[in-house]
């Protein structure tokens, strides 16, 4: 995989704004990668971190995001799994999720000693799942890549909600790709924009991810020329 050839070729296409960063899950800190020694109040918080160099993050790095931790799927001490019933409680007592809904959050089952994440360009290791952050239109050329647009009898959305770090467990146990809008909290700790939102592929999709993005950036093309010159046939 030339990480290098990918990343130019994912940011021409949708025109990113944003560098999409990659991760990679391992039992070791891999050699010649530095361990983030920063604390951060999020997993997310991670996630734009990437996009300026490649770091090792142990899963204690992790735990203060209870949430986050959860949902990676690490081995947590009592103080923090303590903190994260606090959380799932005040969530549930606002009406941020009801009290169905924790139970069925997915989690990554594979248990690691850590992530490593990195700006997909020069990406250190192996990569297992790439993050882009997505603008509306980008995002339809996403899901018609995918096929996530296509008329069929049963549709199902691919667009996920809280907590937005869902989209990572759910894009490598169950879908190969993912997408989401984004909750409170991600808004909150990665202050991205309010027109962007997640996208998520996992890796061993990545060649035919490239092949299906030709064909739909050219059939986008035409059939932009196609409207344009109906536009100016009618509008002068």
């Amino acid at each position: 995989m030339d990480n290098s050839k990918i990343n130019q070729e994912i940011v021409s296409a949708f025109g990113l704004d944003i560098p999409p960063i990659a991760m990679a899950f391992v039992d070791n800190q891999p050699q010649g990668v530095e361990t983030m020694e920063e604390e951060v109040p999020s997993f997310c918080t991670f996630w734009r971190m990437a996009e300026k160099k490649s770091f090792y993050a142990p899963a204690n790095k992790h735990y203060n995001c209870p949430i986050g931790s959860m949902v990676l799927g690490f081995e947590m001490p009592k103080e923090v799994q303590d903190q994260l019933g606090g959380l799932v409680k005040k969530m549930c007592e606002c009406s941020y999720l009801s009290e169905d809904e924790p139970a069925n959050i997915p989690t990554i089952t594979e248990k690691k000693a850590g992530v490593v994440y990195g700006p997909l360009k020069d990406f250190p290791v192996p990569p297992q799942l790439i993050l882009m952050w997505l603008k509306p239109s980008q995002a339809m050329i996403y899901n018609e890549v995918l096929g996530c647009c296509k008329w069929s009898e049963s549709m199902d959305s691919m667009a996920l909600g809280r907590p937005a770090c869902a989209v990572i467990p759910t894009t490598l146990n169950k879908s190969p790709f993912g997408m989401s809008l984004g909750c409170t909290g991600m808004r909150t700790f990665t202050e991205v924009s309010d027109d962007h939102i997640l996208a998520t592929l996992n890796c061993a999709e990545i060649d035919s991810f490239l092949t299906s993005l030709q064909t739909t950036m050219s059939a986008n093309k035409e059939m932009k020329e196609f409207y344009t010159d109906h536009k100016n046939k009618i509008t002068g």
